[in-house]
C-alpha cells in the first residue's frame, strides 16, 4: 500500500471566503501514484473548514448570508469563548456547520467526484496562514 502526504497552507485575506482547490487535490493524487485508494482533505485549524459542493459563485455567497445569520460575528459579546481576548467564536461554530474534512475515493488515478462536486477551502477566521492536509492512501 502507497501513502502520500501533502500540505496546503491559505491565507486568506477576508474574514470569511471559500477557495476551490479540488486541482490541488487531484495535482496529489497524481503526485501519489495511487490508482485506488482513499484521499483525506482535512483542515487543520479549528476556524477552516473543507467541504465538497458545486462551484457556483450565488450558492457561495448563499453560505456566507446563510452562516452569517447562523453565527453572526458580531456582537463579539454573545460568545463565551471571546472572553479569552479572541473575537472568533462566530468562526468556531461556522467550521462545526460546514465540517473539518471530506474522505474522497480514488479510482483509476482521479478523484472520484459527482458531475458536480467540487473540493473548496472554508476560511471563517482569515487573514492569517493555516494549513489543509491532503493524506492518500491506497494501491
Amino acid at each position: 500500500m502507497k501513502s502520500h502526504t501533502k500540505y496546503l497552507t491559505f491565507n486568506v485575506p477576508t474574514r470569511m471566503d471559500f477557495v476551490h482547490i479540488t486541482s490541488d487535490v487531484q495535482d496529489a493524487v497524481k503526485e501519489s501514484g495511487v490508482q485506488e485508494g482513499l484521499c483525506l482533505v482535512n483542515a487543520m485549524h479549528i476556524t477552516a473548514s473543507v467541504f465538497i459542493n458545486d462551484d457556483e459563485s450565488g450558492l457561495h455567497e448563499d453560505y456566507k448570508i446563510w452562516l452569517e445569520a447562523l453565527a453572526p460575528h458580531e456582537p463579539i459579546n454573545r460568545y463565551k469563548h471571546n472572553r479569552t481576548g479572541e473575537d472568533n467564536g462566530d468562526a468556531h461554530h461556522k467550521r462545526q456547520i460546514m465540517g473539518r474534512e471530506v474522505v474522497i475515493a480514488i479510482t483509476k488515478g482521479q478523484l472520484d467526484l459527482g458531475p458536480w462536486e467540487r473540493v473548496f477551502y472554508g476560511e471563517f477566521d482569515g487573514r492569517r496562514s493555516k494549513r489543509v492536509l491532503i493524506k492518500i492512501i491506497g494501491e
